[in-house]
C-alpha cells in the first residue's frame, strides 16, 4: 500500500506558516536548497522546477500531491491554476469550483478520498501538502513525516497540524543537517 507522506517546513516553535500564510520568512542555505531540488524535486512547484532548470526531473517520490484549499491559494493569486503539473493534484475545499482539469477539487470526504488513493497499486506515494488543519484532519493516515525544520522562531502562526489534541507516535529514523542550521528529519508512524 502507497504512504502518505507529510512532507512539511517547520519553524523552531512549529508554525509552517505566519498567521497570514507568510513562508518568505525561512531562511536556507545554499547547500540545503539543492537538497531540495536534487532530493525531492516532485516536491517543488512545476513553476520552481521551471525556474532550477530540473523540469524533466524525474519524480522520486510522489506521484500525487494532496492540499487545502490555503496551500492552493499562492499559486492562484499567481494565475497559476496547476502548480503542480508533474503530479496528479487533489485540492480538498467546501468552496472552490474546478479551474483546471489537472487539478480535482474534492468536497467530499477527505479521510476517504486520501484512503481510496493509498489503495491504488502506484509506485510512488502521496504528498501531503498541507496545510495544518488538513493534516490535522489525515493525522490517523499519515504514514511518514519529512520535515523541514528552519532555524528560525516564527512567533506565532499555522500550526503543522491544525487545533485538535491527538497525541500521535513517530519514530525517528534518520536527520540530516546542512550548514546555516537547516535539518531535515525523518519520521515513520508508529503502528
Amino acid at each position: 500500500m502507497r504512504k502518505l507522506v507529510y512532507y512539511i517546513a517547520l519553524s523552531i516553535d512549529g508554525f509552517i506558516a505566519g498567521p497570514n500564510d507568510e513562508v518568505d520568512f525561512y531562511p536556507g542555505a545554499d547547500e540545503y536548497m539543492r537538497w531540495m531540488a536534487t532530493d525531492y524535486p516532485d516536491a517543488l512547484p512545476t513553476h520552481v522546477r521551471r525556474h532550477l532548470g530540473i523540469d524533466d526531473a524525474p519524480n522520486r517520490h510522489f506521484d500525487t500531491i494532496v492540499m487545502g484549499r490555503r496551500t492552493y491559494d499562492p499559486a492562484l493569486k499567481l494565475g497559476i491554476t496547476s502548480p503542480y503539473a508533474h503530479l496528479r493534484q487533489y485540492v480538498f475545499s467546501r468552496t472552490l469550483e474546478p479551474r483546471d482539469p489537472n487539478v480535482r477539487i474534492v468536497n467530499g470526504d477527505v479521510v476517504e478520498t486520501v484512503r481510496a488513493l493509498k489503495r491504488e497499486e502506484l509506485a510512488l506515494d502521496i504528498y501531503l501538502a498541507g496545510g495544518g488543519e488538513l493534516a490535522g484532519q489525515l493525522l490517523d493516515e499519515i504514514d511518514r513525516l519529512v520535515v523541514k525544520l528552519y532555524p528560525v522562531v516564527a512567533g506565532a502562526g499555522r500550526t503543522a497540524f491544525g487545533s485538535r489534541f491527538s497525541p500521535t507516535n513517530f519514530n525517528l529514523d534518520d536527520v540530516k543537517t546542512f550548514p546555516g542550521g537547516n535539518a531535515v528529519l525523518y519520521y515513520s508512524r508508529v503502528r
